[in-house]
């Protein structure tokens, strides 16, 4: 029998090693995540969408409607649109009477809007946010919203817990 060197050792260790850590993940004997979830609550979350081409006379997404939601390029789900604000792009110019600025629809370009989607859904409630479907929710986070005849990518811009009362209505 071969005399075993001390870099077999190290690789017997490893093994032991690996195959207890795996055991112990498979029989979930360890919770292997570092924020526990305080509750499962409701949130809103605004996407914002800037600069949309428009140059129909309807606007592509509707209240109520369902769109596909893809939150940093990992395919989340379906949700409801539960409101919706769309506005022509503004334009800065200087008032008239000398006393600074006003602000104005574009002119220059007459088909690009701005949106904010407010989207609902439910997520667990961690020390470091609001997560949905195991993606971090969180402001600036990238979104892409699918529907019937459009996609668009934006940024979520507001999230917030939704309160029992307001949810019930």
């Amino acid at each position: 029998m071969k005399k075993l060197k001390l870099t077999d050792y190290i690789i017997i260790l490893g093994i032991i090693v690996l195959v207890a850590v795996g055991s112990l993940a498979v029989f979930k004997k360890k919770n292997f995540s570092n924020l526990p979830i305080e509750k499962e609550v409701t949130v809103n979350f605004e996407v914002f969408f800037r600069g949309v081409t428009i140059s129909g006379d309807k606007a592509p997404f509707a209240q109520g409607e369902d769109a596909f939601i893809t939150i940093r390029n990992v395919p989340y789900t379906k949700l409801k649109i539960k409101a919706l604000d769309g506005r022509p792009r503004m334009a800065v110019v200087p008032a008239n009477n000398k006393e600074g600025f006003t602000v104005i629809p574009d002119i220059t370009t007459p088909d690009l809007y701005d949106f904010v989607v407010r989207l609902e859904d439910k997520a667990k409630k961690t020390p470091d946010g609001y997560v949905a479907g195991g993606n971090k929710l969180k402001m600036g986070i990238p979104v892409v919203i699918e529907g019937e005849t459009y996609k668009y990518s934006g940024t979520i811009s507001n999230i917030y817990e939704v309160e029992e009362t307001e949810n019930q209505q």
